[in-house]
Order: structure tokens, then C-alpha cells, then sequence
């Protein structure tokens, strides 16, 4: 019989390219990891890791067995959590990875339909920026993440699920042009911009499309921070409508950019995720968050 914690090992070395990574994940040393690789070699009669510089990689016969691996992994994880309500009284965990602003803007809304469904549901938020989200989504870390598109990954899979326009955010009093502010408009203000990602990327080539260049003031990673500074009156942004949709703020005056600019969201997971009931939950509920917006226009 084969044996799970070797081909536990097997997996995580695949995954991570590294005994020593792979040891420090599962709790055990490296030579432990090792002997468990070893073994299962040796059951099996097969190289199934060979080395390619510092980095450990599948063999042509180790990638024939890892898909299989998987998948009897994921059955022993699906036998496991299927015993959990009645072990513990719980229907199982959700962890989901995000940027800033759909995990303040969206995340919540969704988490509140699937708890009323599900109350006992533990669900676990990690906040990154993309690359980090996505490398996590992989090695199985995350069960599914909600991010600006585009998200690639071999192992991954993307659902488009919503559209979120960028929009022009100036002070309040501001004066916007008929139409919506164009290039030549907001590369003359004072531009505070989000520093990284899929919206950065996509603002960056909005400007790009005309030739400009952004040459921002001030960057930064949180667009909350950004819309009281541009409140304060120290300057304009390019921002989600996603987070400016529920602002209170009287401070604030808001606008479709000439040409409009739309970013994608998407729910993106691994190609083999087991969805759990908890799971599946949480992506009915962001995908009825976009039916409600689709009834209420």
C-alpha cells in the first residue's frame, strides 16, 4: 500500500522545489522529508525528484505520479473533513486571499450571505498583493482568492465574476470637464496613485494609450489612505468605484475617466480544489453580490 505521508512529501517538495522548504512546511527536518521521498521511490521502483541546479523538480516519472498523488490527498483531506461536523461541531474553513480594497468593499458583503447560510463556517481573510496570493493559491495555502484580473497560473483557474470602473477622485468643489476627465486633464494634477498591482498596471497604460507617462507625487498601498488625502485637497486619483460606491464622504467628487476604464474581478482557485461546502457557499455568494447590482440597475 502506498503511504500518505510520503506522497504528502513528494508533493510539497514538487510544490515549493525544495526538501528543505518542503521539511519546514510539514513540521519535520530535511532529512526526514528526504527518507520519506526515498521510501517512496524505492516502493515504487522510480526516480520521482531530480535536482536542476539548487531547485528539486519531478522527473518525467514523478510528473506522471503527481496528479495522481493529488488526487488521493485530496480524498483523504475530503474523508478527514467530512468527519469534522461531527467531531468538532463545524462545517469546515474557508481561507481566502484578496487585496485591500475588495477585502473591506466586497469580502464582507459576501462573507455576511454565506454565514447566514452556513453560521458556523470559519472563514480566514489574508490580505497580499497579487503574486503573493497566487503563489499561495498553488501550493494550497488559500482555497480561493478574489483579485484584479489578469491572474495566470499553470495550476490555476479563473471565473470572471464582476466589473469595476476606475474612476476619476478629485476634492470636493472640483470642477470636471463635460465627458469625464481625459488624459491631457489629470496628467496636469497631482496625481496619488495606488502603488502596485493590476489596477496600478491598468492605469498606468490608460495613460499610456495617450502617450503619457504618470509621474505621481505620492504613492501608496492602501486606497483608504489615498481618498483622505485626496479629500484633504492634496491632489486627484485614479480609484475603484468599488471602494468609492459606499463612501459617505461629502468631500469627494467622483467621475467616469474619458475613454472609461474597467478593471475585472475574478474569483481564481486551483484547477484540482476540492469545493467544499463552505467553499462553494462563499463563490454563490460574490456571484449573487454581482446579480443584486445587475437587478438594482
Amino acid at each position: 500500500m502506498l503511504n500518505l505521508d510520503q506522497l504528502a512529501a513528494f508533493v510539497s517538495v514538487v510544490d515549493l522545489g525544495s526538501f528543505t522548504a518542503a521539511a519546514d512546511k510539514v513540521g519535520l527536518t530535511q532529512p526526514a522529508v528526504s527518507l520519506q521521498v526515498k521510501l517512496l521511490e524505492q516502493r515504487l521502483g522510480v526516480r520521482l525528484i531530480e535536482r536542476v541546479g539548487r531547485r528539486a523538480q519531478p522527473s518525467p516519472a514523478g510528473l506522471e505520479l503527481l496528479p495522481q498523488a493529488r488526487r488521493i490527498i485530496e480524498a483523504c483531506s475530503m474523508a478527514e473533513e467530512a468527519m469534522t461536523p461531527f467531531r468538532e461541531g463545524s462545517v469546515g474553513r474557508v481561507r481566502i486571499g484578496s487585496g485591500g480594497t475588495a477585502s473591506i468593499h466586497l469580502l464582507p458583503r459576501a462573507i455576511a450571505i454565506a454565514k447566514k447560510r452556513m453560521p458556523d463556517l470559519e472563514i480566514i481573510v489574508r490580505i497580499g498583493n497579487i503574486d503573493e496570493i497566487l503563489r499561495d493559491l498553488e501550493t494550497n495555502a488559500l482555497d480561493l482568492a478574489v483579485v484584479a484580473l489578469p491572474a495566470t497560473g499553470r495550476s490555476l483557474e479563473v471565473e470572471p465574476f464582476d466589473d469595476d470602473e476606475l474612476l476619476a477622485v478629485g476634492p470636493k468643489g472640483s470642477v470636471i470637464p463635460e465627458g469625464g476627465p481625459d488624459v491631457e486633464f489629470m496628467k496636469d494634477k497631482t496625481l496619488l496613485l495606488y502603488e502596485g498591482g493590476n489596477t496600478r498596471r491598468a492605469t498606468n497604460e490608460w495613460f499610456a494609450a495617450a502617450g503619457v507617462r504618470p509621474e505621481p507625487a505620492m504613492e501608496f498601498g492602501s486606497v483608504e489612505a489615498i481618498k483622505e488625502l485626496v479629500a484633504a485637497g492634496l491632489g486627484w486619483s485614479i480609484l475603484p468605484d468599488m471602494a468609492l460606491r459606499r463612501d459617505k464622504s461629502d468631500l469627494l467628487v467622483t467621475s467616469p475617466l474619458k475613454p472609461r476604464l474597467v478593471r475585472q474581478l475574478g474569483i481564481v482557485l486551483r484547477r484540482d480544489k476540492h469545493l467544499t461546502k463552505g467553499l462553494r457557499e462563499i463563490m454563490k455568494s460574490l456571484r449573487e453580490l454581482r446579480s443584486g447590482r445587475e437587478h438594482e440597475a
